[in-house]
C-alpha cells in the first residue's frame, strides 16, 4: 500500500526532469553547444541561458551534435532571477569559497544533499558562471549551497562543458544506480521559490531601512548574512508567507504609531 502524503505536499521524487542547468553570461557559443551535448548524454534537457554573448549561433549547433533538441528548447533570460524564479533550490558551482561562505558540497555528494534537503517538487537550478570569472558574489548569494568539483589545487579551472558534464554525470549515476537513496523527505508544503524568497528579502530590507537598522549609504554584510540564513533554512512557501505577513503587520503598527503621535492621540 502506498504511503499517503500530507495535503499540499509535492511529489518527492528527485528526477532528471526537475534539474535545470543555468549558464550565466556564457561568452562562446561553442561552449553552449558543448553543454547541451553533455546534458543529453546524461539524460538532462532543461537548459537556461542568462545573457549569452552569442546565441543562437552556428557554432553552438555544430558543437551540440545530436543534442540539437536540447539547444533548440533552451530558454534565454535577461536576468538570473528570472531564470531561477520557480526553483526551490539553487546551487552555484564555484572553485573557491567567498568572504561569506555558503554550505559547500562536492559534485559527487550533490545528489545526497538534494535528497536530504528535499526539493518539494520544485525545479533545482545548478548555476555555472562565466568562462573567465565564474559567478560573482551577488549571484552566489542567491544560492542555497556551493558545489565544488574536485580537481588539482594548482589548476582548478575547468572548461564550461566539462564542468557541466561532471555534475550531470554524478546526478545521472545517482539517479540510475541508487534510486532508493534519493527518496526525499516528505514535507507538507512546497518549498518557497527563488522569486518568493526574493520578495521576502526585499520586504525585509525595506523594513530594516525604515527602522534605521540598515543604512544603504553605509552598507555592511548584515543583509548578505540574513539572505544566507534564509537560504540555508529551506523555508517552504507557507513559512515565507507567514514571515511576509509579520513584516507587514510590523509596518502597519509602526505607521499607526507615527499617525497617533502626529495627531496627539498617543498615550501620555
Amino acid at each position: 500500500m502506498a504511503a499517503s502524503h500530507p495535503e499540499g505536499a509535492a511529489d518527492s521524487a528527485l528526477c532528471a526532469e526537475n534539474i535545470r542547468i543555468v549558464l550565466v553570461e556564457p561568452s562562446h557559443p561553442g561552449n553552449i553547444g558543448g553543454v547541451a551535448r553533455a546534458m543529453k548524454t546524461m539524460g538532462f534537457a532543461d537548459l537556461a541561458l542568462v545573457n549569452p554573448k552569442r546565441f543562437p549561433d552556428p557554432q553552438a549547433q555544430w558543437r551540440a551534435a545530436a543534442a540539437a533538441d536540447v539547444l533548440d528548447s533552451a530558454r534565454v533570460f535577461d536576468q538570473l532571477e528570472h531564470a531561477i524564479a520557480d526553483c526551490g533550490i539553487v546551487a552555484g558551482t564555484s572553485a573557491r569559497q567567498r568572504r561569506i561562505p555558503l554550505p559547500l558540497t562536492t559534485a559527487a555528494d550533490l545528489p545526497a544533499w538534494l535528497a536530504n534537503r528535499g526539493t518539494g517538487g520544485r525545479p533545482v537550478a545548478i548555476l555555472f558562471g562565466r568562462e573567465a570569472s565564474g559567478l560573482d558574489n551577488e549571484e552566489l548569494l542567491r544560492c542555497n549551497l556551493h558545489v565544488a568539483i574536485d580537481s588539482h589545487p594548482g589548476y582548478p579551472s575547468l572548461n564550461l562543458a566539462m564542468a557541466v558534464q561532471i555534475v550531470c554525470y554524478e546526478l545521472h549515476k545517482a539517479l540510475a544506480d541508487k534510486p532508493a537513496a534519493l527518496a526525499e523527505q516528505q514535507w507538507d508544503r512546497p518549498l518557497a521559490t527563488a522569486a518568493q524568497l526574493d520578495g521576502l528579502y526585499a520586504h525585509l530590507e525595506r523594513l530594516l531601512i525604515d527602522i534605521g537598522f540598515h543604512k544603504p549609504q553605509a552598507p555592511r554584510k548584515t543583509l548578505a548574512r540574513l539572505r544566507r540564513l534564509l537560504a540555508r533554512v529551506g523555508a517552504d512557501e507557507t513559512e515565507v508567507a507567514i514571515l511576509r505577513g509579520a513584516l507587514t503587520h510590523i509596518e502597519r503598527t509602526l505607521a499607526k504609531a507615527d499617525d497617533d503621535r502626529g495627531s496627539g492621540t498617543g498615550s501620555s
